[in-house]
């Protein structure tokens, strides 16, 4: 029998993601922890943005930070992003369902 150890990222009740090192995981959760603030930011800009569309939004710059920092430093050449449609679709999924099932929860 082996033994096997896993790093859980858990939010709200909820888990997100398994990994297999500590820096792997403790990297995804800076991550979660840079797009739920982004959300904030960004549920106070004044255009006009769904819930939904405001997590997904916050998630993506969240995951690309780095261009997103080098940008707003005056770089001009930025990185190709690197899109994932499917991938994409389904990290708005799990946002939407992840924020879902929290509402459900604070009912």
């Amino acid at each position: 029998m082996a033994v096997v150890v896993k790093y859980v990222v858990e939010r709200n009740g909820v888990e997100r993601m398994t990994f297999t090192t500590k820096k792997e995981a403790d990297a995804y959760d800076k991550m979660l922890d840079i797009a739920e603030s982004l959300e904030m930011m960004l549920e106070k800009v004044d255009v006009p943005l769904s819930e939904q569309q405001i997590e997904s939004l916050a998630l993506e710059i969240a995951k690309s930070k780095d261009d997103f920092i080098n940008v707003l430093k005056g770089a001009k050449d930025v990185a190709p992003a690197k899109a994932a449609p499917a991938k994409t679709k389904k990290t708005a999924e799990s946002v939407a369902d992840l924020k879902a099932s929290t509402d459900k929860a604070a009912s």
